[in-house]
């Protein structure tokens, strides 16, 4: 029964943690580029079970073996293995604004942070004061030759990540639109978004802040393959309200089944003790 209780206890403590998963996702629903975590539990060593009202003993010339029946295995509790990120794309949503940016395809916008560079999907990008593409916290987003500097608003980035500017810089800013369906006086271009991505995507570690980072099992950042930057749109979070609010309750109802199955343990176990004590 003491086992049992274990058993019990570790299952409640696994799905605490599970329930704190599903509430950040929850939490983050509505956050740009955010992307769920899910959490996968392993199971602890089967214990064998035996008959113990045999010897178990085979005697044999070269001496003796055990021959104990085994009757079947005895769960000895759960843990968590791992919570793992699910990177699958989000919805893209329209915005019209040209310093809004999603990525359509696996891989990542690149920051300057000072930890260094870390990675995003979160493209909702503003220009500081000194006209320097930036991120809502104020990290400068990358290009291959460093960061981009925007010192007008009147620019456009095509689908592999190549900021144009415009020459005439006396025209006035204008929407995505506008400037995609009219012809600009001789475009340059000054620099491109620095994507990458990874081999095992999975092996990637949060930092908050939509901001992640490499890992020795991750392996060093690559060029991304059939990636596209679309521009005016931002990429929502790949969370579904009605997946986790029914992941939340499967969680609710699994701790309250195990708490019930401690108590009862617990209960049998007090009756044992009372009735063989006297």
């Amino acid at each position: 029964m003491v086992k049992g209780i274990y058993t019990g206890a570790s299952a409640m403590i696994a799905q605490q943690a599970k329930m704190d998963v599903v509430s950040n996702n929850l939490a983050n629903v509505d956050k740009t580029g955010f992307k769920r975590d899910l959490a996968i539990f392993k199971a602890f060593p089967d214990m064998l079970i035996r008959r113990v009202n045999e010897s178990g003993l085979g005697i044999v010339p070269a001496g003796s073996y055990d021959n104990m029946p085994i009757v079947g295995k005895l769960g000895t509790g759960v843990e968590v293995n791992e919570v793992f990120t699910e990177f699958e794309q989000g919805a893209l949503q329209r915005t019209e604004n040209n310093l809004d940016l999603a990525l359509d395809g696996r891989g990542f916008f690149t920051v300057q942070t000072e930890r260094g560079e870390r990675y995003t999907r979160d493209g909702g990008f503003t220009i500081n004061q000194d006209g320097v593409m930036v991120t809502k916290n104020g990290n400068p987003v990358m290009g291959e030759n460093g960061i981009i500097i925007l010192q007008h608003n009147n620019f456009m980035i095509n689908e592999r990540g190549e900021v144009l500017v415009n020459n005439a810089l006396s025209r006035e800013p204008r929407d995505v639109v506008s400037m995609q369906n009219n012809d600009w006086n001789d475009p340059v271009v000054i620099d491109r978004l620095k994507l990458v991505d990874f081999e095992k995507i999975r092996e990637l570690k949060k930092e908050g802040d939509s901001l992640y980072r490499e890992t020795e099992y991750s392996g060093p950042p690559l060029p991304p393959e059939n990636l596209k930057v679309e521009q005016g749109f931002l990429e929502k979070s790949n969370v579904s309200i009605i997946r986790e609010m029914v992941d939340m309750i499967e969680v609710q109802r699994s701790y309250e089944a195990n708490q019930k199955t401690i108590q009862t343990h617990d209960q049998e176990l007090g009756r044992l003790i009372s009735e063989v004590g006297r």
